[in-house]
């Protein structure tokens, strides 16, 4: 099953792979039932998850019933323990909705839901990052992760969210971030696909963020709390969730009073 797997995530699109994991799922779930990791999202146990990832694959990180990943998994857990997400009355936008959270966030009574994307089928409105057709102060919260690698002007889109974003309101921007790097690394003459994946990790990505995102960040207005979540739960659960024991939420928020 892993090694079926494996070929189907090299040959298939995208965007025909969401399709499929609407029937996909349950057969995956199902054949992979045990004790040993415990996807967060849907309370399943499994006897390991599936491999994934762009050239060089990960083990273990892809949960068969949502298909969450480790930074899914890590912001649910967020989203579960440290914020108002599940229970106040919430305008929320989801950028480049993820299938592991689209119909459970659909469902939820107390959002006003909506998602946005330039090719994602699972988008309400197709909208460009840097330049999005909502008035300013919109939103409650905004969801926008591992969207800002693949953007050029990555400042614009940063600031687009501020400016779409309520005061008050409160944000998480997840980005693939090297932590051992204080500064973020671009350079747009590489253009060779493989050289961009090996060192931007996707050929599509247009940078490796380092400890400065958060700066980044702050730039736009952002008042930014890097949270170390990983760090704070039962011994053993990090192994059992498979998240990345060093990954950081990086929480957002727009003040009430703007300077």
């Amino acid at each position: 099953m892993k090694k079926l797997f494996k070929i189907v995530l090299n040959a298939v699109p995208r965007p025909l792979l969401i399709r499929m994991s609407y029937w996909v799922r349950p057969l995956l779930a199902r054949s992979m039932r045990g004790s040993g990791y415990t996807d967060p999202i849907d309370g399943r146990s499994y006897r390991s998850f599936l491999p994934y990832g762009y050239g060089k694959q990960r083990d273990n990180v892809l949960a068969p019933g949502t298909l969450s990943l480790e930074r899914h998994r890590l912001l649910w857990l967020f989203l579960k323990q440290h914020t108002n997400f599940f229970n106040d009355r919430l305008r929320v936008l989801h950028f480049a909705p993820e299938q592991a959270f689209y119909s459970r966030f659909r469902k939820m009574l107390n959002l006003d839901y909506t998602t946005t994307d330039l090719n994602s089928p699972l988008a309400d409105v197709k909208a460009d990052i840097c330049d999005l057709p909502f008035e300013d102060n919109s939103f409650d919260v905004i969801l926008c992760n591992h969207v800002l690698e693949h953007i050029p002007d990555d400042q614009k889109a940063i600031s687009e969210l501020y400016r779409i974003m309520r005061p008050g309101g409160w944000g998480v921007f997840q980005v693939p971030q090297d932590l051992g790097r204080d500064e973020t690394f671009e350079d747009d003459s590489i253009t060779d696909k493989a050289e961009r994946s090996r060192i931007f990790g996707q050929y599509d990505h247009v940078r490796v963020y380092g400890k400065d995102y958060f700066d980044r960040l702050r730039k736009a207005g952002f008042r930014v709390s890097p949270i170390h979540l990983s760090k704070d739960l039962p011994a053993g659960k990090v192994k059992e969730y498979a998240i990345n024991p060093d990954e950081l939420i990086p929480y957002c928020e727009k003040p009430v009073t703007q300077q």
